[in-house]
C-alpha cells in the first residue's frame, strides 16, 4: 500500500497533515486499526554501501509507524518469525495488563511461529514507541524497536507530522557487529554504539514549504546513549514530553532524552532555501541527527503553531497520597558462575535489591505493593553519577520536582535522573495489575535495574 492509500483509508487529508512513507499499512477489517506484523531476521544498509544482518518489524529498517486513534480500539496481529521467543511492549501506553508485553508478568513469551493478537484502546493521544522485552540487550540493539502515533480524537492542524527514532548502532565502518554489552561499560554508563541514525539514516535530510507549520516527533530507542537535543536555524516549541502534552509549550534551548524517552517539537519552517539542523550535543560540541531545507511556499504562511489538548490522565491527590521512596544504587559485583560456565554480572539495585530474573514458575516479590484507585508520591534518588532513565509501565507520573527544586508539572513515564540526581513523581495507581518499573539503558535493566509494582 503507498502512502496516498493509506492516508485515504486512514481519513487522513492529504492536504492537511504529511506522514513518514514507512508508515503501517492497515488491514480491511472490522476495526479501522488493523494492523499485522512480524518480528524477523532482515539485512539493512546503515553504513553505507555495506549490508548488515538485523533484526526488523515487517522485514525493514526503520520499523513501520503504527498509528492509532485516541479512543478508537487498535488490534494488532503480531508473528513472531525469529529463531527465539520474543514479545511486544508498547511503551508508554496505559492500557490493560495483558496487552503489556511483558512474558511470564502479563503474557506467555510468543515463540517461533506463533502468532498473539495484541487489541486495546488508547486513552492518550501522543508519541509513544514499541519493543520486544526479551532478550532486550540483542533485540533492540539489533534493530526491533518502532514508533506508535496516537493521534488525537480531534485532529490537530500541523502541515507535516514527522517521526525520527533516533539510534546508535553497535557496527564497525564495515556494517559488522561489534559487542552490544561489555561488562565494563554495563556497570557505567552503558556501552554505546558508535554510528548514529534517525530513521535508520545518518543525518537524513528533509525538504518541507517554508511557512509550514512542522511538528517533530522524535523517540530515543537506543539502548544506552542519552541526547541533548537543540535546534539551529529556527525557533522551536517543546510542545509535548514522553507523548504528554506540555500545559504551555516553552522554546528548546536544550533538551536531554534518555533511552526509551521522546520529545515532540514544533516549529514553523523559516524562508525558502534556508535550512534548519537538529542536533545533539556532547559537551560543546554538537553533532547532526536530521536537517531540513525550506522549499517554495504551497500555503499559507504561519505565525503560529497548534494547540494540543491535554490527555486524560488521572490527577492524583498530592493531600493523601503515599510516599514511597526508592533509591537506585551500584553494587558493583559480579555473581558467581553458573553450572554452564556463564557469569551474570549484577551491578545495579533498587532498595538494595538486585532484578533476580523471571520465569513461569518463579516471578519474584514487587517491589512496591499499590492500593488500587490511590494517589502515590514516588521519591526517586540515584547515587550513581550515571544517567538513569526511570520507566513505569501502564501509568503516567507527573513530575513535581527534579534535583530537590519544584517544577512547573509534567506528566511522563520514564523519569531521566542524571548523576546523583532526584525526583519526586504523583501518579494514581488506576491500573490493576504487575507491572515492570526499571532504568532503560538495557544494560542496566538486564544487571539489576529493575523490578515491579502491583496494583490491587
Amino acid at each position: 500500500m503507498d502512502r496516498r492509500a493509506f492516508l485515504q483509508l486512514s481519513g487522513i487529508s492529504l492536504a492537511s497533515v504529511a506522514l513518514p512513507q514507512w508508515s503501517l499499512a492497515q488491514v480491511k477489517t472490522d476495526i479501522e486499526y488493523h494492523y499485522k506484523l512480524t518480528a524477523e531476521p532482515s539485512s539493512a544498509e546503515l553504513i553505507p554501501g555495506f549490508q548488515t544482518s538485523v533484526l526488523t518489524f515487517n522485514g525493514n529498517i526503520p520499523a513501520p509507524v503504527i498509528r492509532a486513534r485516541q479512543g478508537k480500539p487498535v488490534r494488532i496481529e503480531f508473528t513472531n518469525k525469529l529463531n527465539e521467543p520474543t514479545t511486544i511492549h508498547w511503551h508508554g501506553l496505559r492500557i490493560p495488563i495483558e496487552m503489556d508485553g511483558v512474558p511470564f508478568l502479563s503474557q506467555p513469551p510468543v515463540m517461533p511461529g506463533e502468532t498473539f493478537v495484541y487489541e486495546f484502546t488508547p486513552p492518550d493521544a501522543g508519541t509513544f514507541w514499541y519493543h520486544p522485552h526479551m532478550n532486550s540487550t540483542v533485540q533492540l540493539g539489533k534493530g526491533l524497536v518502532g514508533a506508535f502515533v496516537v493521534d488525537e480524537a480531534e485532529p490537530v492542524d500541523f502541515d507535516i507530522d514527522e517521526v525520527l527514532i533516533l539510534k546508535h548502532w553497535h557496527l564497525d565502518k564495515k556494517g559488522e557487529w561489534k559487542a552490544l554489552t561489555r561488562p565494563r561499560y554495563a556497570a557505567r554508563m552503558g556501552t554505546p554504539g558508535e554510528w548514529g541514525t534517525a530513521n535508520g539514516i545518518h543525518d537524513p535530510q528533509f525538504s518541507y514549504p517554508a511557512g509550514s507549520r512542522v511538528r517533530l516527533r522524535i523517540a530515543n530507542v537506543d539502548n544506552t546513549m542519552t541526547y541533548n537535543l537543540r535546534m539551529k536555524g529556527t525557533d522551536a516549541q517543546v510542545i509535548a514530553i514522553d507523548g504528554n502534552p506540555v500545559s504551555s509549550p516553552y522554546p528548546l534551548d536544550q533538551h536531554k532524552i534518555g533511552p526509551g524517552m521522546r520529545l515532540d517539537i514544533g516549529l514553523i519552517m523559516p524562508d525558502e532555501g534556508q535550512h534548519v539542523a537538529l542536533e545533539y550535543l556532547l559537551g560543546k560540541f554538537g553533532f547532526p541527527v536530521a536537517g531540513f531545507t525550506a522549499t517554495a511556499q504551497t500555503g499559507d504562511i504561519h505565525s503560529e503553531l497548534p494547540s494540543l489538548p491535554i490527555n486524560p490522565v488521572p490527577v492524583p491527590d498530592l493531600d493523601t497520597a503515599e510516599t514511597i521512596n526508592f533509591v537506585f544504587e551500584w553494587e558493583g559485583a559480579i555473581s558467581p558462575t553458573d553450572e554452564a560456565g556463564n557469569t551474570h554480572p549484577v551491578f545495579w539495585l533498587i532498595n538494595r535489591r538486585a532484578w533476580e530474573g523471571m520465569s513461569k514458575d518463579n516471578i519474584p516479590e514487587p517491589v512496591a505493593d499499590l492500593t488500587l484507585g490511590h494517589s502515590y508520591i514516588f521519591e526517586l534518588r540515584n547515587n550513581t553519577q550515571y544517567h538513569h532513565p526511570i520507566h513505569l509501565h501502564g501509568h503516567t507520573f507527573l513530575v513535581l520536582e527534579m534535583d530537590g527544586k519544584p517544577v512547573t508539572p509534567f506528566h511522563t513515564d520514564t523519569v531521566l535522573l542524571g548523576k546523583n540526581g532526584r525526583a519526586k513523581a504523583a501518579f494514581v495507581a488506576d491500573n490493576p495489575g504487575s507491572w515492570m518499573y526499571h532504568c532503560h539503558v538495557i544494560e542496566h535493566m538486564k544487571t539489576g535495574l529493575m523490578g515491579y509494582v502491583r496494583v490491587s
